[in-house]
């Protein structure tokens, strides 16, 4: 109360976004963000002092190429539209290239991609930045503005990060946090690894409130020497192949309690690439001089790589799955593109188990339901998807599909395919914001559905305040909300007996 009395509303909510452990006083090192915003001056990190550049190391040239996000696609944030002001979206309109277009970087630095002794097999994903939020954790303040000081491996993601926006965070606000990585390709001397994280962005900054961008995840591969010595290829990007890919969040008050807006949209490009094989600093002839990075003309020297002969190797798309079900169990089962699983459900003869979003089911964000509340489909996601009844259950008898919203009212207005249509038609006419689950033939009659927060109210009540006979709980699971969730795909299967068995 007495700091709410000397600072005011909007002061203390500054202060606390500094104040990491809440205890009213602020460090040194919680006053830092502030310090070198006054001053201009950033002291060189831990990282970099304890790193002396071999003189002899190689540089890697990397280059971000980055298209803003096109206002258009946002769902119902457009300025004007739910009095939403240009202050608001101020961060977001600001933001219209990358931070550092270019930036040269140690090869040494991306040591951390390189895989621990235990994860040699091709495949086999081990964590880099290791997610320490989960279901019953709940998530981080929202409340902040600079990111923490990143440590270790986290240096590097950091600092891959900055030059898009000057201040990323490593570790998001919610699960899966992190980054994964698994191996792709090996040789005699080098690595192919493909990597997934999950990294955040504060648009905004004082007296403004805190705007979280949140795009769906980053991948890419990079491709170094066992030793790290040198790296042949590196490229991180936002894959933009659907047609939402950000989330967006931002406080209307000053405290962690106040409204929060919520939207999505889209992404065209957000990719770093290195220029080329990492090059030595210094070069050095066969006696060991340092001789001119030029030639007599004054032509830059160019260097010869050898080419790489891969020993063993497995496709992307298998590397890219094998990251996605480290990140999210629950994609132990395949969802499908919305239309090819109503065609593998009619040649296999089973139901579709469609789960129909307004955000997606397989990003990090939390599926842009209002906060504080936790978001349905993420909840969705941390705990029945994931639990081994279900997914027994939904290998066996299942087609598993998820959408967004958005694509399938494309797929609905689009006549050239009017089987596609109907289907989308079929689906969006049970629709409720903000998820629906929804079981259905291969021909697209939904035969059952439910509300995502109609199913997380029947799952938090007592089993004896349950009516429904169809979402009653099972005795065989401590668990109601996979008891109700089984319940719900046997009574489609049920449902489903007579369609199926002519």
């Amino acid at each position: 109360e007495l700091a709410l009395k000397s600072l005011g509303s909007e002061g203390l909510f500054l202060f606390s976004s500094l104040d990491t452990n809440n205890d009213l006083y602020l460090s040194p090192e919680e006053f830092k963000p502030i310090a070198e915003k006054l001053t201009g001056v950033a002291p060189i990190s831990e990282f970099e002092e304890e790193e002396t550049p071999d003189p002899s190391g190689e540089t890697l040239s990397i280059v971000a190429k980055f298209q803003p996000l096109v206002m258009e696609t946002m769902t119902k944030s457009k300025d004007g539209f739910l009095g939403i002001s240009h202050v608001a979206l101020s961060g977001l309109r600001n933001w219209t290239a990358p931070a550092a277009p270019m930036s040269v970087m140690l090869a040494r630095q991306f040591k951390a991609f390189l895989p621990p002794k235990n994860k040699l097999d091709l495949g086999d994903p081990w964590w880099i930045i290791p997610s320490e939020l989960n279901i019953f954790t709940g998530y981080l303040s929202n409340n902040r503005f600079y990111p923490p000081p990143p440590k270790g491996k986290e240096i590097i993601i950091h600092r891959l990060l900055s030059m898009f926006h000057p201040r990323p965070f490593v570790k998001t606000r919610f699960a899966p946090q992190g980054a994964v990585a698994c191996i792709q390709a090996i040789s005699a001397f080098y690595y192919a690894i493909a990597f997934r994280i999950h990294a955040e962005f504060q648009l905004n900054e004082p007296p403004d409130f805190p705007f979280w961008f949140s795009p769906g995840q980053f991948t890419g591969h990079i491709i170094l020497s066992k030793d790290s010595s040198h790296v042949r290829e590196f490229k991180l990007f936002v894959p933009n192949n659907r047609s939402l890919n950000v989330d967006m969040e931002w406080l209307y008050g000053a405290s962690e309690s106040s409204n929060m807006e919520v939207d999505i949209g889209y992404l065209p490009q957000m990719e770093l690439e290195s220029t080329g094989p990492s090059i030595p600093s210094v070069i050095h002839d066969e006696n060991g001089n340092v001789i001119d990075s030029r030639d007599p003309s004054g032509e830059p020297i160019q260097f010869v790589f050898e080419e790489i002969t891969w020993q063993q190797e497995i496709p992307w798309e298998e590397a890219a799955q094998k990251l996605e079900v480290a990140m999210y169990p629950f994609k132990k089962v395949s969802y499908l593109p919305f239309t090819q699983a109503f065609e593998r459900a009619k040649a296999e003869k089973k139901l579709v188990h469609s789960i129909l979003l307004w955000g997606a089911l397989d990003d990090h964000k939390p599926l842009s339901v209002s906060l504080p509340m936790p978001g349905s489909g993420r909840t969705l996601r941390e705990t029945v998807l994931e639990s081994s009844p279900i997914l027994a259950l939904l290998n066996e008898s299942f087609i598993s599909s998820w959408s967004l919203v958005k694509e399938l009212e494309e797929l609905q207005s689009n006549r050239e395919n009017e089987f596609y249509s109907k289907l989308a038609d079929l689906h969006l006419e049970k629709y409720n914001f903000p998820v629906e689950m929804i079981i259905c033939l291969p021909n697209g009659t939904v035969i059952h559905h439910i509300n995502a927060n109609d199913f997380l109210d029947i799952t938090s009540m007592k089993p004896e305040d349950v009516e429904s006979s169809i979402f009653s709980f099972s005795t065989n699971f401590e668990d109601p909300s996979t008891a109700t969730y089984l319940q719900f795909l046997k009574e489609g299967l049920q449902r489903a007996k007579p369609y199926l068995q002519t």
